[in-house]
């Protein structure tokens, strides 16, 4: 979808917000495909029917619609989310920036933030503003992530295999299994090649609308002496339209086991959820953005 340095207090409450923007993994659907080990693209899939694209074509379009809007989009977004991890429930509200992304955290297991935490809290988003040094890291991290997935994305395009299934209204399913004939470049491409799972499009606006996979066997790194991934893992993305032509990632569960001494160790079990979008202003500063997690706070709006 990642850790960053506190801040201020030790406990989980007291958190500023510079030490959790990754954590939260607030990204879009390219960058958390790069964060959860699946990325994608099409291969010489069969044609099943005369009207129908070759596999391999529609998915490539979808794909490169899919990065061109990515490219195209400048927008920021206030939003509610919810994660669970490693036994945690927390709520925050998320307010995306020009120079970063800042977020409220309202609940921990379903316990409001004490009064106490919350003057903590505000602290803390005023100090990361007036000393933006890790809120920058972030945004560039964030950047570079994106990056990352998009090379990705273009590198392997005879990675998996594609072919047709069900069709619902504009929801066309795609399933997709690893080319055998691939040979992985790098420690990453051999993660997503032992992924087979299915892929569902918007075949109407070529949007990518939700994707599910299992890592089928398991994966060694350096022949194990440098790490290995557990077969059975399994992730599910969602991307919805939160408003006319704005795709948003909605939701990401991930559940991946494994140890590769590159990564240190990989036991991700996660879920998240992102609801509740309102547009915010394109150039909204870090000021502004605090400004605005403020008002909400104080006015209860951001309620549990």
């Amino acid at each position: 979808m990642l850790i960053r340095k506190n801040l201020a207090a030790s406990t989980d409450w007291e958190q500023p917000v510079g030490s959790v923007i990754r954590r939260i993994i607030v990204v879009r659907i390219t960058t958390v495909l790069a964060l959860v080990g699946l990325l994608f693209a099409s291969l010489s899939g069969s044609q099943t029917s005369n009207e129908q694209l070759p596999a391999n074509e529609f998915v490539g379009q979808i794909i490169e619609n899919e990065l061109q809007a990515e490219r195209n989009d400048h927008s920021h977004w206030m939003l509610r989310l919810e994660t669970q991890k490693s036994g945690k429930a927390e709520v925050r509200e998320v307010v995306e920036t020009r120079d970063g992304d800042l977020d409220w955290l309202i609940s921990v297991n379903g316990k409001p933030l004490p009064e106490e935490q919350q003057h903590e809290r505000e602290r803390g988003v005023q100090r990361l503003v007036s000393n933006p040094t890790e809120l920058q890291r972030s945004q560039r991290e964030k950047k570079q992530d994106m990056a990352r997935s998009q090379r990705l994305l273009k590198m392997l395009p005879d990675a998996f295999v594609f072919d047709y299934g069900e069709r619902r209204g504009d929801l066309q399913e795609m399933k997709f299994q690893p080319n055998p004939h691939f040979r992985p470049p790098s420690h990453e491409a051999a993660a997503f090649h032992a992924m087979e799972g299915t892929l569902w499009v918007n075949a109407k606006q070529k949007r990518l609308a939700e994707i599910s996979g299992n890592l089928t066997q398991p994966v060694n790194f350096g022949g194990g002496l440098l790490g290995h991934l557990d077969a059975g893992g399994h992730f599910y993305v969602k991307q919805e339209e939160v408003q006319p032509g704005y795709w948003e990632l909605t939701v990401l569960n991930v559940d991946l086991k494994g140890r590769a001494l590159f990564f240190k160790t990989i036991t991700v079990q996660e879920k998240m959820e992102r609801s509740r979008f309102r547009r915010v202003r394109d150039d909204l500063t870090a000021a502004q953005g605090a400004d605005l997690l403020f008002q909400q706070a104080r006015t209860g709006s951001g309620d549990v």
